[in-house]
């Protein structure tokens, strides 16, 4: 979409009221900032497709939840990763001695991978125990590549995966991309383990005063995209809240701000000349940034911002394409790996958004003084309309390990 011309703020337009900390939290906020270890009854991305091959086990943590995932027969089966004897993480040390159970590698306390009950122990075949006690399971969606994972109340019914992601753009639509659950996508990526509370990591994705940080950044400079120094809300309209259904989100309607290009106080100016095209950016529950048409047009990317525990996060960032063939797909598959990845996932752009969340961490890392303190302004009011979001809709909070009874 075409940049609007840069037009300075009036006096009177609306913002987010700057210097509105007193040291207290507001009240509407006190949710939010509990949500220190994630949201509950939600979907979350656990592990890419190729990082469990048949009868192999991985080890996750999602919402300070332990959770093994083990794949038999093809199918990806979840349980909690803490056997019901002493408390030891079963992905420490896999054992699988049938294809439909899981065995604790200490004592041999087996689990069906179905329902989790106890199916047998090694040592004790006839120990009264068996099949009075066992380990919860959780429900799983492999999908393009991906395994997700329901973290929720047990015995819950989970909603559908899609109102936990982006909505899919129209098929008419001029500037269409890959949506991740689409026909012909092709999904590529990488996760790892971040410092920084998942809530500052989803707040600085989508942050309109955060592109300074891209200043220097060569996926920028390579390509010579005009990046703003800023992106300045012109009106009420500028951030739009999607709340009429599931999947709910916030995104920057791209025609109704303002890009700052130069700030000659301060002698320094965008660089680049070329303007990105239909670039629009949201981001929504329970955690999942979408950005258009990017790092160039005709690709996508989504960044998932999944809660380890309440001071890391397993960053998500995947690429999408729509590919027709399989000679489409090939070609995706080769630039990806010698020129994507690291030019726009790791150093050449994504690298400087982890540096932030980083030093953010010990200003919010009480979980008391950085949202009392913190002092906002105009450019902020995205990050305010999804705290307000999450306070809202959110189907539950994360409680912090310990919270549950045994097995739960």
């Amino acid at each position: 979409m075409a940049r609007s011309k840069p037009k300075k703020a009036s006096s009177s337009e609306s913002h987010v009221a700057p210097g509105r900390r007193t040291g207290r939290i507001p009240t509407w906020m006190q949710p939010y900032v509990d949500a220190v270890w994630g949201l509950r009854n939600h979907w979350y991305p656990a592990a890419f497709s190729h990082e469990i091959a048949e009868d192999g086990i991985r080890g996750v943590t999602i919402g300070g939840e332990n959770i093994l995932l083990r794949r038999s027969r093809g199918k990806v089966h979840a349980l909690k990763d803490e056997c019901v004897h002493r408390g030891v993480r079963i992905s420490a040390k896999p054992t699988c001695l049938t294809k439909d159970t899981v065995t604790c590698w200490y004592h041999g306390f087996t689990y069906n991978l179905s329902d989790g009950k106890l199916f047998s122990i090694v040592a004790s075949p006839n120990e009264q125990l068996i099949g009075k006690v066992g380990i919860r399971t959780y429900v799983v969606e492999e999908t393009h590549g991906i395994i997700f994972i329901y973290l929720g109340d047990e015995g819950r019914k989970p909603q559908p995966l899609a109102q936990d992601l982006p909505p899919p753009v129209p098929d008419d639509y001029e500037h269409r991309t890959g949506y991740i659950l689409g026909k012909n996508v092709e999904v590529l990526g990488i996760h790892r383990k971040c410092v920084g509370n998942w809530r500052l990591a989803a707040e600085s994705g989508p942050d309109p005063g955060h592109v300074l940080v891209h200043r220097n950044s060569a996926l920028i400079l390579s390509q010579d995209i005009g990046l703003a120094l800023g992106e300045a809300r012109r009106g009420p309209k500028s951030i739009v809240v999607d709340e009429k259904d599931w999947p709910r989100g916030v995104y920057k309607d791209y025609d109704q701000m303002d890009f700052v290009m130069e700030n000659k106080e301060l002698n320094i100016k965008a660089r680049g000349t070329k303007a990105p095209v239909a670039v629009r950016v949201s981001l929504y529950l329970p955690g999942v940034l979408f950005v258009e048409n990017w790092p160039i047009y005709g690709m996508a990317q989504y960044e998932f911002y999944v809660p380890i525990d309440a001071h890391h996060h397993d960053y998500w960032q995947l690429l999408t394409k729509i590919c027709n063939n399989d000679e489409e797909r090939e070609e995706f598959r080769i630039r990806y790996k010698h020129a994507w990845e690291e030019l726009a996932l790791k150093s050449g752009f994504n690298d400087d958004d982890i540096f932030p969340r980083e030093a953010m961490e010990s200003f919010y890392e009480d979980n008391q003084r950085g949202w009392a303190q913190e002092q906002l302004f105009s450019l902020d009011e995205l990050t305010i309309r999804w705290r307000r979001l999450v306070v809202k809709y959110a189907r539950g909070l994360q409680p912090p390990p310990g919270s549950f009874p045994a097995g739960g």
